[in-house]
């Protein structure tokens, strides 16, 4: 097979990407329509959610704001229901939702449990389940963002890290059971990234600088189009400067590296 240029373009897609108001989620949101998709987009932050949307209709594709708690399946079915009425269908499905809090494990109560578990792994399912029958017999991608905590322990973030482990174990499943479908399923698994609510983080990784939100974008691009990826199901693109595969090795301030 000979790789056509132009096959990098995902026009004539629709895709829906949770928790885009801002960060990650708006980054991805904004690359797909940036690369021919129209996205619909969610998340419960009205005014930037409305500004990625405007982001999106300016590179000229279509985009569909949701108002919802990505937590309510009643919700997220009734808007993804919503969507795919008033696109036809559903190519893509991005679960970038999702988020936690530094405490210890003892320190975190049935309630902060309950509500990591939710905005961490049932959304997740809440939008596979609404989407999955919208999607075309031909085929589409669901991309799951998880963590490199998922991959590695996690102290004061004990149950988000387990979340992203069950997410990450619940895509290979995934995969297996959509695959004569021709759905593949597969995350992405960045290490911290800047964003609006994290703020800066230091360069501790074998490449010297600050992972962006659009590194991120850009492997669900990938992941995103079946021209590009085509063969790509059940795995996992760490997005993370080579963290995991330095292991306990970090950069220190004069560019060595220590344990």
């Amino acid at each position: 097979m000979t790789l056509d240029p132009g096959a990098a373009r995902l026009d004539d897609t629709v895709a829906i990407v949770s928790g885009g108001a801002v960060g990650i989620g708006r980054a991805t949101a904004v690359a797909l329509a940036a690369f021919g998709a129209d996205v619909a987009v969610c998340d419960r932050d009205e005014a930037n959610l409305d500004a990625c949307v405007a982001e999106i209709e300016a590179r000229g594709r279509r985009g569909i704001p949701g108002l919802l708690d990505v937590r309510d399946g009643d919700a997220v079915r009734t808007w993804v229901d919503s969507v795919a009425e008033a696109c036809g269908r559903i190519d893509v499905v991005v679960n970038n939702a999702g988020g936690g809090f530094a405490a210890s494990f003892l320190d975190v109560n049935d309630k902060g449990q309950d509500a990591l578990v939710r905005e961490n792994f049932t959304s997740v399912t809440n939008f596979v389940r609404a989407a999955v029958p919208h999607m075309p017999q031909t085929g589409g991608a669901i991309v799951n963002v998880t963590s490199i905590e998922a991959h590695r322990a996690g102290p004061g973030f004990a149950i988000y890290s387990a979340m992203k482990a069950a997410v990450e174990n619940l895509t290979k499943s995934l995969a297996l059971e959509f695959g004569e479908r021709m759905i593949r399923v597969n995350c992405i698994a960045p290490d911290v990234i800047p964003t609006p609510g994290i703020g800066d983080v230091p360069v501790r990784t074998p490449l010297p600088r600050p992972g962006h939100v659009d590194d991120v974008a850009a492997a669900v691009v990938f992941l995103a189009n079946p021209r590009l990826s085509g063969f790509v199901t059940g795995e996992t693109l760490l997005v993370d400067g080579g963290n995991r595969a330095a292991g306990g090795w970090h950069r220190s301030a004069d560019g060595s590296f220590t344990t």
